[in-house]
């Protein structure tokens, strides 16, 4: 099976229906130019929906899409992508989501291999689900984008264990390489236990770029100085975490959670610090690097 089959397949993956609900919830916030609304993340892993924030990605004509003030749109084209907040309550059980959005041109510029940063190839050469799409054609561009995000990963992360590596090596090597490049308070295995929740998607993902690339005028490594992306990765979280801070209401709980949650370490936040997000940013962070809960 070809690539763009198995993505397809997996955009088309049931979902339940407060993941479906929220997705509706969002692209009314965005409007018409919304094209697509993609899942991703623990939901689709088995958490159920009440014990994490779902992970959705709208992507949209323009940036008008995204927010009416000027200055964020700016922000947007130049730190993507905008993060927001949105919870919806269905029945008596309220569901929390975040949300990230970015135009479709940039997301497509963003999975391409002439990008070092694996901020985006490397999330959405991960299953996906797709909750919302505007019609056909904007469908056939974001199979084809996603596509993009999983041959830049191959190519990118196959010189780090070769290239007839066994499947769950290579991706495993891969993930733990690209998590390094952010501000992520996952602990060893979590790669491991990615690559096992999904592991026939990735075999049919590399089976499928192996056989069938082997006429393809591209190679399928790409030069990647991983020192370098590491460190400018950082950077880029950090100009991200800082940019969240005008957009994602409750985002220092949020980030203290998630934390929490990866890490096993505890992160209080004073009365302070959740009026004063961007200033809370810049005084956790060196404690949280010190203890371990980010790297």
């Amino acid at each position: 099976m070809s690539v763009d089959k198995i993505i397809s397949g997996n955009l088309d993956r049931e979902m339940a229906e407060p993941v479906v609900r929220l997705a509706e919830t969002i692209r009314a916030q965005h409007g018409p130019e919304s094209l697509a609304i993609l899942v991703y993340g623990s939901c689709l892993r088995g958490t159920p929906p009440t014990d994490s924030l779902i992970d959705y990605y709208v992507l949209t004509e323009t940036t008008r899409a995204i927010s009416g003030n000027p200055l964020s749109r700016a922000l947007c084209r130049l730190v993507p992508p905008n993060v927001y907040y949105t919870e919806d309550t269905i029945g008596d059980v309220t569901y929390r989501a975040k949300h990230a959005a970015l135009t479709l041109d940039a997301f497509r510029g963003k999975v391409a291999e002439t990008t070092s940063n694996p901020y985006f190839w490397a999330r959405f050469a991960q299953p996906v689900a797709m909750a919302y799409c505007r019609d056909e054609t904007a469908r056939q561009e974001v199979i084809a984008a996603l596509e993009t995000a999983v041959r830049t990963m191959f190519a990118k992360i196959s010189p780090l264990s070769g290239d007839d590596a066994e499947t769950a090596i290579l991706w495993e090597r891969g993930l733990s390489a690209t998590y390094a490049s952010e501000l992520r308070s996952e602990g060893p295995g979590r790669a491991q236990q990615r690559v096992d929740a999904d592991r026939d998607y990735y075999e049919a993902v590399t089976q499928a770029i192996r056989t069938g690339d082997v006429n393809r005028a591209s190679s399928l490594t790409a030069e990647q100085d991983w020192a370098r992306v590491r460190r400018n990765g950082k950077l880029l979280s950090i100009a991200r975490l800082l940019k969240a801070a005008f957009t994602f209401r409750g985002g220092a709980d949020y980030l203290a959670w998630k934390i929490s949650r990866h890490s096993g370490q505890p992160v209080d936040l004073t009365h302070w610090q959740r009026r004063h997000p961007i200033l809370a940013a810049l005084t956790l962070l060196p404690k949280l690097l010190k203890s371990g809960a980010v790297k």
